[in-house]
C-alpha cells in the first residue's frame, strides 16, 4: 500500500506536525525579517515566506522562561495556545497564488492564563493577522 499525503480541508480541526514550525532557517529568517503586532497576552510575529512543507500556515509557540521558570507552566500555557490555535486556524483566509506564511506565537503575560483568556487573545491575533495579510494583498494589487 502507498502512503498518500491527504490534504485538509481548512474546516479541519487538526494541526498536524507539518503544520508545526519546526525548521531553524525558518524561524531565524521570521525573527531577522518578519512583522509583528500584539494582541494582548500573545504577540505575534509573522512572514510570508517559502516554508519547507507543501501547507499554507506553519505555526511555532513559545513562552518565556524568565516569565515561567518552570517547565510544567511553560508546557501547560503552549498546550492552551496549540489547541486555542488549531480551534480557530480557520479564521485565517487562504493565501493566494500558492503563498505560503510562518506564524511565531509568543505568550509575554505574567499570570498563568485560563484556556478562555488564550482562546480570546487567540481570535483576536487570528483576526488581526487575516486583516494584515488581506492589506498586504491590496498594496500588491
Amino acid at each position: 500500500m502507498e502512503a498518500k499525503e491527504k490534504i485538509e480541508s481548512p474546516t479541519s480541526y487538526t494541526l498536524k506536525k507539518v503544520e508545526r514550525l519546526c525548521s531553524k532557517k525558518v524561524i531565524d529568517k521570521l525573527f531577522a525579517e518578519g512583522e509583528s503586532f500584539l494582541a494582548f497576552p500573545i504577540k505575534v510575529v509573522y512572514k510570508v515566506t517559502e516554508l519547507p512543507q507543501p501547507v499554507p500556515v506553519q505555526a511555532g509557540f513559545t513562552v518565556s522562561k524568565k516569565i515561567f521558570k518552570r517547565a510544567v507552566k511553560r508546557n501547560r500555557i503552549k498546550r492552551l495556545m496549540r489547541e486555542a490555535y488549531r480551534l480557530n486556524k480557520q479564521m485565517l483566509p487562504p493565501l493566494a497564488d500558492e503563498q505560503q506564511m510562518a506564524v511565531f506565537f509568543i505568550f509575554i503575560g505574567k499570570e498563568l492564563p485560563k484556556f478562555v483568556q488564550v482562546e480570546k487573545a487567540m481570535k483576536k491575533a487570528l483576526s488581526k493577522l487575516a486583516s494584515s495579510c488581506a492589506e498586504a494583498e491590496n498594496k500588491k494589487a
